[in-house]
């Protein structure tokens, strides 16, 4: 079989030189000018999410998607980066993923995750394998070298085109997406907002979409864009022209503690010597933040914690007895909270114990020690000998409480693990199995509630499921 690399037929970059500069070192130093002239980062200790990013010339927008990509962090280390762009060329139902190759910029090759985007086009019918809508949409495109300038060609990219003019399709695309909008990965939306009017009402037009934008609700947003619509103000061809990548964004972050903020807004008029303000395009730079609180465990609690199951388990080992409760060395903090645990023992690598339990009434403190007694002797492996103590490793889990949920689209791969119970029949997964194994939704609650819980592949649906995060960390 020939190598995959010769038969691949990369996306080359069919805007450079048109939308922005075509030559690497002049394209670097535009981009370093327009970062210099970019919004500064919010200070914000929330994860970022996505953010949404204008399309046009770099001449017209070029500050404005530059504020918008400045909201990354410098440190970040996304795996995949998640860019929806609506499309300018074709009308097809769903959306076209790019799967032929890797996308190029003057500033180089970026890696498509082609076995993700064969895996989205497998799993539902609005994916489609379509890279002749790739071929002449600048939307997409436009946006690489900015993502280039901050992480450089260390991320994967997911490039899906949106040809779907149905707010109904925006929302199985959403559905499909869901398990991926998760903090290891960044999506980008790529839009502009109003098309030619004037450069007042084009202001005010703009400042009224931004706003429902920013409320979080599809059904706002396109209220909106029906009232604007019906003012018919003055060559307004559009209030959003990218309006399903932005409805899909918002079916992706409803009733979810998500916040959306306004990072930067300029129109066409506002350009240096370019700027015609009878008829402008509007641009606006968002940054959607994750609110939700994060699970977290100290430094300080993680070396305490381990210290404890250590000391735990050596005596546990020299007197075969468990031993007196060591208190928390402060009264607050996570050893006091009711939180759930798994000790795993590893003796040079090899797994000798592995025991746990979810939070109940015992604190964390409490619990951990008992866990970590009956890790090592847990009946499934070789005894754990005192001898071997100076070879071992623990792994800590730390959990969260349970939360009950009444549909699975609340879970997210990579953050929940999940506990599924059907009468005296139950099984769970830590948040890392579905990093490690790559599964789907359907397949982490298929192979936990077969493989463990025992009620076969899709038990889950008449059980009662459960999600929780966790904390993990190693250590001797």
């Amino acid at each position: 079989m020939k190598n995959w690399r010769l038969l691949q037929k990369n996306r080359k970059a069919a805007f450079a030189g048109q939308f922005y500069p075509g030559e690497k070192i002049e394209l670097s130093n535009k981009l370093q000018q327009l970062f210099e002239m970019a919004h500064s980062p919010l200070d914000k200790k929330d994860q970022l999410q996505a953010i949404v990013s204008p399309h046009a010339g770099y001449i017209y927008s070029g500050e404005v998607a530059a504020s918008a990509f400045n909201q990354i962090p410098t440190n970040a280390n996304y795996k995949r980066v998640f860019i929806l762009a609506s499309s300018h060329q074709y009308s097809f139902q769903g959306v076209a993923v790019f799967s032929d190759g890797n996308y190029e910029t003057p500033l180089g090759e970026i890696k498509v995750d082609v076995k993700l985007t064969k895996k989205l086009v497998e799993s539902s019918p609005v994916f489609l394998d379509k890279p002749e809508a790739h071929e002449n949409e600048h939307s997409l495109e436009v946006q690489l070298p900015f993502l280039q300038h901050k992480l450089g060609n260390s991320f994967q990219l997911v490039p899906i085109i949106v040809g779907t003019n149905s707010a109904s399709e925006c929302e199985k695309i959403a559905t499909v997406l869901k398990p991926y909008f998760i903090p290891e990965n960044l999506f980008v939306i790529s839009t502009d907002f109003s098309h030619y009017p004037d450069y007042a009402d084009a202001k005010k037009t703009d400042r009224k979409t931004a706003d429902a934008i920013c409320s979080n609700s599809p059904k706002n947003l396109l209220q909106v864009l029906d009232e604007n619509r019906e003012l018919k103000i003055e060559n307004l061809a559009t209030s959003l022209c990218g309006w399903t990548s932005v409805l899909t964004l918002l079916y992706l972050t409803e009733n979810r503690d998500f916040s959306f903020e306004k990072i930067s807004y300029q129109n066409s008029g506002d350009a240096e010597f370019y700027g015609d303000k009878d008829r402008v395009v509007g641009y606006w730079a968002f940054a959607v933040y994750n609110t939700t609180k994060l699970f977290s465990v100290s430094d300080d609690e993680k070396k305490e914690i381990l210290e404890k199951a250590n000391h735990t388990i050596k005596s546990f080992l020299e007197t075969g007895k468990k031993g007196k409760l060591i208190e928390a060395k402060s009264l607050t903090g996570i050893l006091n909270e009711v939180a759930g645990v798994f000790v795993s023992i590893y003796i040079k690598g090899e797994l000798r114990g592995c025991i746990g339990g979810f939070a109940q009434e015992k604190t964390l403190n409490e619990l951990m020690q008992n866990m970590a007694v009956s890790a090592a002797r847990d009946h499934r492996f070789e005894r754990v000998k005192l001898e071997e103590l100076k070879n071992m490793e623990l792994e800590i889990s730390v959990l969260s409480p349970l939360k009950k949920i009444e549909n699975v689209d609340e879970i997210e791969l990579g953050k929940h693990g999940i506990y599924i119970k059907n009468d005296i029949n139950s099984g769970t997964f830590l948040p890392q199995v579905a990093t490690k194994t790559g599964w789907n939704l359907t397949e982490f609650l298929g192979h936990c509630a077969r493989d463990k819980a025992g009620i076969g592949w899709d038990g889950w649906k008449n059980a009662d499921v459960f999600i929780y995060e966790a904390v993990v960390f190693r250590g001797a």
